[in-house]
């Protein structure tokens, strides 16, 4: 059993706890120092930057599926809004008669026609086209008309049909975002990609367990994936050969603050053993950011792990932090004081956050003074960049993994770590066109490392949900790069060009507190 106090407040871990909503635009002055870049490597990094995303439209024209498709029913449409809305619920939906209230529903009233032959993608127009078909046999139909009386025809006998199509085209979109439903399956689909140079770090879906039983399921689902994935490595080593992450609120029921004593007694020892058997077969193993209320229980974990004698000299213990937050420059300090401390070198890699829209609307509902994220893309830039400043300088302690799907935030960081140890990467069925032209010896010969989840398509909803969430608004890089609209000088602006040009300030949408009268009720129900 273990015996845990919780850790003394060191200096750097109270600087952690004090910047959890620090001022945003204190933070952001505080980032574009620290993030600055010289001359050589602005100009460098904007001539890769273009390079890139020439070649990535240039690719994608003759493309694709799952980019293509966001494009066009992006979130900023109505039709883009009830894809979503279909994709996270259709498959949860117990019952035939309710699948079909939802079809209806969500398809009925859309303006499908007005999205046929809009892109080169035959995907896309495929999907139109039996969206439109959907919609028609779901309006409403006049009895008074023949139309009408076909349409009562057919929507007696097409039902079923329309509902296994979509069902099928969820799976089929969910295929894009998924490496296989097993770890042997996706082991097997990822060969190919190998050979090309790229890497995985496989994540077994699976959202928060609410059961005990729950936990135990996914718990079994790593113990097997690791076993997998170490005999498969055959000893390539942690850098060299595939990995894992894990999801901390998967493995146990009660991973809250509130249940600090239960997490360290009860999910610590688990966790200690998923990384002695990542340890045994010498294959890393991150830990998986999550929300921001949970960020410092995480980090008692990684101090009692990474002070833990019987992991010393293994390098393979990974941490996930997000430029969103403000207080990521302070858990990089932290976590690179901890490694150091131990004689330890962890693998850290950083994300730019994937929770967004939940961590703004909690910080709206408690009435907080003050957000735990940046509420401006620009600002998460900039914190991206001087984060990944601070762990390139730190060799010693870390191994960097820098994850994004933005072309000028590639190639800066390129640049920066030039002479220097790390590697990219990217989510599975999104960056791949990018960084196609990153990896292996032909390229940049850059280390590429794929997020490859791993799951039935059941567990894939909330995972899609995210992606879909972050990648589907019209701002996100992922949907402006196949928007010809959009120039490439805009597409691969600096973030520095647009903090000198519209300056620091909070998103004007964005208030944290709001009286409901008539004058903010519009303002209200834009974040609501």
């Amino acid at each position: 059993m273990f015996q845990f106090a919780h850790p003394e407040q060191t200096p750097l871990r109270r600087a952690v706890t004090e910047a959890y909503r620090r001022d945003e635009i204190e933070a952001v002055q505080d980032m574009l120092q620290q993030a600055q870049m010289s001359d050589e490597e602005r100009r460098a990094a904007d001539d890769l930057a273009r390079r890139l995303v020439t070649q990535v439209r240039a690719s994608r024209r003759k493309a694709s599926g799952v980019d293509a498709l966001m494009h066009e029913f992006s979130l900023s449409s109505e039709e883009g809004v009830a894809l979503m809305c279909l994709a996270e619920a259709l498959l949860r939906i117990p019952d035939n008669a309710t699948r079909n209230k939802l079809i209806a529903d969500k398809l009925a009233d859309g303006d499908w026609q007005s999205h046929l032959n809009n892109s080169p993608s035959l995907f896309v127009n495929a999907a139109a086209w039996g969206l439109l078909i959907t919609g028609k046999l779901t309006n409403a139909p006049s009895s008074e008309s023949l139309s009408g009386s076909l349409k009562n025809v057919l929507n007696k006998g097409g039902a079923p049909l329309i509902r296994k199509g979509v069902n099928y085209a969820m799976r089929m979109l969910g295929k894009q975002f998924v490496t296989g439903q097993t770890i042997e399956e996706a082991l097997k689909n990822g060969k190919e990609r190998e050979k090309l140079g790229y890497r995985f770090s496989f994540d077994m879906l699976g959202e928060a367990a609410f059961t005990q039983a729950d936990a135990d399921r996914y718990y079994q689902d790593y113990l097997t994936a690791i076993h997998a994935i170490g005999k498969d490595a055959a000893g390539q080593g942690v850098y060299e050969g595939n990995g894992i992450s894990v999801k901390l609120s998967a493995i146990h029921p009660r991973y809250f603050r509130a249940q600090h004593e239960r997490v360290m007694t009860e999910l610590l020892p688990k966790l200690k053993q998923l990384f002695l058997l990542a340890k045994q077969y010498n294959i890393g193993l991150n830990i998986d950011a999550e929300e921001a209320n949970r960020l410092e229980l995480s980090l008692d974990l990684m101090e009692a792990l990474v002070s833990d004698p019987d992991l010393a000299g293994y390098n393979g213990i990974g941490f996930v932090v997000q430029a969103y937050q403000k207080r990521c420059p302070f858990v990089i300090d932290y976590l690179v004081d901890l490694a150091r401390r131990n004689n330890q070198k962890l693998m850290i890699r950083l994300v730019k956050g994937a929770y967004w829209d939940s961590e703004i609307k909690w910080a709206q509902v408690d009435g907080l003074n003050g957000y735990p994220v940046y509420t401006r893309k620009v600002h998460t830039d900039i914190s991206y960049l001087a984060c990944a400043r601070k762990l390139l300088d730190a060799q010693d302690a870390v191994f960097p993994q820098f994850a994004t799907h933005n072309a000028y935030t590639l190639a800066a960081i390129y640049e920066m770590g030039k002479g220097k140890d790390f590697e990219h990467q990217c989510l599975h069925g999104m960056g791949e066109t990018l960084y196609d032209q990153v990896v292996g010896p032909q390229n940049l010969d850059r280390r590429v490392r794929i997020y490859a989840p791993v799951g039935t398509h059941e567990t894939l909803l909330a995972y899609l949900v995210r992606r879909l969430l972050e990648n589907g608004a019209n701002s996100s890089f992922v949907n402006q790069i196949v928007d010809e609209k959009i120039s490439i000088d805009e597409l691969i602006r600096s973030p520095f060009d647009t903090i000198a040009e519209e300056g620091i300030h909070l998103h004007a949408a964005l208030p944290l507190r709001v009286i409901c009268t008539a004058k903010t009720a519009k303002i209200r129900k834009a974040w609501i």
